[in-house]
């Protein structure tokens, strides 16, 4: 008997459409299931992973691999938990060591011995845990509006956020993203695929502590969303740069938290781009 898609199936198949014709869905095997990597640009390129916020899964990316693809071997990835097309079978997901250890494992199983590494928002988080746990497989690191890395969240945006957790729906997510957005209104078709993940069934985001980001060695870019309402942009700018020993970092103006990466791409793209191509 077929199952018939959900809502967010459809909608997830409907934001694929939205990438280069020649993107390559892989499913990579790992101890904790199978990972879903939507894979872009030039064979021979230095490969790129993209590890997105919460709710948004690899495809949020879509506004960038075109011209990041050009230069570089794009990876997107939907996140172990989270909803997307990654299973989470095998073993257990308990903490932020279980993470490492299945990047460790997807890695591996694209056949990547090192990489760039950018991610945002809880990404960005994940992607700073993975630097320190296996700095010699991260060339780069590139962190989009990063969040429980050198700042805490904003009391009220906690507040705001507390009827999604509590409660999930699609109406309450949409509610939620249109606040923390307000006068930027992102693509109407991943609100309604990050609106509808919030709704799926067993989702386990694990977090644990922030990271010792003063320990990262490797070259780090940090885009900040200038009216980002989970955090206070300003302050998260003025630590990173205390604590990055070789650290950028940079306001995107009119950038929300939750509009990023879809705010302005071709602004992130160069800057990301710019500090991609540096080989110093």
């Amino acid at each position: 008997m077929s199952v018939s898609p959900s809502a967010f199936d459809l909608v997830y198949d409907e934001l694929r459409a939205r990438w280069p014709e020649s993107t390559e869905d892989r499913d990579i095997a790992t101890p904790y299931g199978r990972t879903r990597v939507h894979v872009y640009g030039r064979e021979d390129g230095s490969p790129l992973v993209l590890l997105p916020g919460g709710s948004a899964t690899g495809l949020v990316w879509f506004a960038n691999a075109p011209a990041l693809g050009e230069r570089y071997r794009v990876h997107a990835v939907d996140l172990l938990g989270d909803a997307g097309r990654t299973e989470r079978r095998g073993t257990p997901l308990r903490g932020a060591d279980d993470l490492t250890a299945w990047l460790d494992a997807l890695l591996d199983g694209l056949g990547l011995a090192r990489a760039h590494l950018c991610g945002h928002s809880y990404g960005a988080w994940l992607a700073v845990k993975y630097a320190l746990h296996a700095p010699r497989r991260v060339d780069r690191l590139a962190l989009v509006d990063p969040t429980q890395v050198f700042g805490g969240f904003r009391p009220g945006y906690l507040l705001r956020a507390l009827p999604t957790l509590i409660g999930p729906s699609e109406a309450r997510a949409r509610a939620f993203l249109s606040w923390e957005t307000a006068g930027v209104d992102p693509d109407e078709t991943w609100q309604r695929l990050y609106a509808l993940a919030t709704t799926v069934p067993g989702r386990k985001l694990v977090a644990g502590r922030r990271p010792r980001a003063a320990d990262l060695r490797m070259p780090v870019l940090v885009l900040l969303g200038e009216r980002s309402r989970s955090h206070h942009a300003v302050k998260v700018a003025e630590t990173a740069g205390r604590t990055l020993s070789r650290g950028e970092v940079v306001l995107l103006p009119g950038a929300t938290h939750h509009s990023l990466p879809l705010t302005a791409p071709e602004q992130l793209n160069e800057r990301l781009l710019d500090f991609l191509d540096c080989n110093a």
